[in-house]
């Protein structure tokens, strides 16, 4: 059986080999290996790029309800762009007819050729398109309204849009579109093309050798929710932003493997809200900035798993709450669930959502502990039972209690005026919304008084020995990662400034840690003395 050394090496040693792996499989993505027979000056087995040929080039987008098309019959020209240049980077907005069948709830499609200047794209053989839906359906943001005067911000609904449940999908608008062209004159080795960019590539025969024509990009990652507009019946015309620049093969790869990796998460469930919070990580990011997210967010899953690790570990072999704060152990739990009930309501990203409602979980059983409670049923009832506390967790009680009674009378004042100030002035989806709104404001603006009962404890017993340290140490590593990632994936705002605070928490355990040194004559996190295990261990010899 392993020991919890030895168990903590074997996850840092796999965590190493992943990171390791994952590196070299993104080194494969970013690389490609060029036609070795291209240096020599031989074409056999190579593909060559036609836009070495110089050619003329013409941009169109069209329009339409179908998702393919054989001629020009019902179809829109959007926008036309001549002499296309592909060095050129461009943004233009053009005003797109919507059709009855989209207004109606339907797709509407975006096709984008490339093609030879002054030719129609269906009488060019060498032309490449792409098609993507302009249209995509998402449940509608819930209206919120001042509870007590029924007052909201936006217009009136209209009368169409008031037939559709709340929790419906209707139809929305990406208003951009998007595109690139990838510009590297770059040889391919025939026998070992990519499949990433196979897919996107199309061949002709030009004499002996083999040529790929334009490699035309969707950027589907720069689609964003706040983007999104919804479509009613009423609407005739919509705005879209078309953008172009270009791209280098090494960026195209990765781009590709990012789109493939957000549409497996929408396969597995993950909400078109989910897979915009990932595409931000990406789009809203440099490309430098993001491997070095990687990194952080790979060590931040290590320290996350280490610390519920050591924290469990710790909660499971204690036996004594002598010098533990029950009361800071009781509001860690309210305020975790609290949060996480926040986060559900205000439909975060799972990435933030999952590892809180792991972490309510685990305070949950924590405060279990810390009561030193034990459930029997009696058939389908449960009989609730409490343990006694000794002299010493007694003593640990007293300063406890003394700590909350100074705190309350500076702590719920703060609270009541709070709520009661957002409910006359912040409009809210429910009475539902408001209460768990009031409650983790409190707790995220005066969340950090509540750790004071347990720095108080400290104090009075001039000792932290039994404090759980070593997940406090890989929290603390956690929280300083928690810094940047508040800065790159998308939350409330509350939730964002909560990461600084809990910053100056550590900081004072930290000190605290300093200030009273080591008595081995005192007891540790798991209710024994280092005195205590030697006369133990000597009496066994």
């Amino acid at each position: 059986m392993l020991s919890r050394s030895s168990f903590t090496s074997l996850v840092v040693g796999v965590f190493a080999v992943y990171v390791a792996h994952t590196c070299w499989v993104m080194y494969g993505i970013v690389y490609t290996r060029p036609c070795p027979a291209a240096t020599d000056g031989a074409a056999g087995g190579c593909v060559w790029p036609y836009l070495a040929r110089k050619p003329k080039l013409q941009l169109s987008v069209y329009t339409t309800t179908r998702s393919s098309i054989g001629a020009e019959s019902n179809i829109d020209l959007v926008l036309n762009v001549e002499d296309f240049d592909i060095e050129s980077k461009f943004e233009r907005t053009v005003n797109v007819s919507v059709p009855k069948k989209t207004r109606n709830n339907g797709t509407l499609y975006a096709f984008v050729f490339l093609h030879h200047a002054g030719i129609l794209p269906w009488h060019d053989g060498k032309q490449v398109h792409i098609v993507s839906p302009l249209t995509t359906y998402m449940v509608p943001k819930p209206e919120e309204i001042n509870l007590l005067t029924g007052e909201s911000d936006t217009q009136q609904i209209e009368a169409e849009k008031q037939t559709n449940a709340l929790d419906e999908p209707v139809s929305h608008w990406r208003s951009r579109l998007t595109l690139n062209v990838m510009v590297e004159d770059f040889v391919f080795d025939g026998s070992s093309l990519p499949a990433d960019v196979h897919r996107y590539m199309k061949m002709v025969q030009l004499g002996k050798t083999v040529h790929y024509l334009p490699i035309l990009f969707i950027d589907q990652l720069s689609n964003r929710v706040k983007d999104l507009m919804v479509i009613n019946r009423s609407t005739t015309e919509l705005p879209l932003t078309v953008s172009y620049d270009k791209i280098s093969l090494g960026k195209l790869r990765f781009w590709i493997h990012m789109q493939d990796a957000v549409y497996s998460l929408q396969q597995f469930g993950f909400s078109e809200k989910d897979a915009d919070e990932v595409k931000g990580i990406f789009v809203d990011t440099n490309l430098y900035f993001l491997a070095l997210t990687f990194f952080v967010a790979a060590f931040h899953l290590l320290f996350d798993f280490l610390a519920f690790k050591n924290d469990i570990s710790f909660w499971k072999k204690k036996r004594s709450m002598i010098g533990m704060s029950t009361k800071a152990v009781l509001w860690r739990c309210f305020s975790t669930v609290v949060i996480f009930l926040f986060l559900l309501d205000e439909q975060t990203s799972l990435l933030v959502l999952i590892p809180a409602g792991i972490g309510a979980v685990i305070e949950l059983w924590k405060v279990k502990k810390a009561l030193k409670m034990t459930i029997r049923w009696q058939g389908l009832r449960p009989k609730f039972q409490f343990g006694a506390y000794n002299d010493s967790e007694k003593k640990t009680e007293e300063y406890d209690a003394q700590a909350m009674k100074y705190l309350s009378y500076l702590l719920y004042p703060l609270c009541i005026g709070g709520a009661g100030y957002s409910l006359l002035n912040v409009k809210y989806k429910s009475w539902y919304s408001w209460l768990i709104n009031s409650f983790v404001n409190g707790v995220y603006a005066f969340g950090f008084l509540f750790m004071l009962p347990q720095l108080f404890v400290n104090y009075k017993m001039k000792s932290v020995a039994h404090l759980p340290w070593k997940a406090f140490t890989y929290k603390a590593f956690n929280t300083f990662i928690d810094d940047i990632f508040a800065f790159i994936i998308t939350m409330p705002t509350s939730h964002r400034l909560a990461c600084f605070r809990d910053d100056v928490v550590f900081l004072v355990y930290l000190y605290q840690r300093w200030l009273y040194p080591v008595d081995k004559s005192r007891v540790n996190e798991y209710g024994e003395s280092y005195e205590e295990k030697s006369k133990k261990k000597a009496h066994r010899e």
